[in-house]
């Protein structure tokens, strides 16, 4: 897969995700995609939420894991 089609991945599994963080008043942001790791920052409700970190490697980086099964890690950058 070339950095150019896991980029289109990546971006496809956090349309899949936004929809639930924006229902609860936050969002994510993709900035960029570096070897194998994705960095993301997250938004609005969810920068402050107690369970972001469970939610970013239980629902963001299993949904991007799914599109781009060669991503190693998911990584929010504040």
């Amino acid at each position: 897969m070339t950095a150019q089609e896991t980029l289109i991945n990546v971006e496809k599994a956090l349309e899949e995700i936004r929809p639930f963080l924006i229902s609860d008043g936050g969002n994510i942001k993709l900035l960029s995609v570096e070897d194998k790791i994705v960095k993301v920052q997250l938004e609005g409700a969810c920068t402050g939420c107690s369970v972001n970190q469970m939610t970013l490697k239980n629902g963001v980086e299993a949904t991007i894991k799914k599109y781009a099964p060669q991503i190693e890690e998911v990584v929010n950058v504040e």
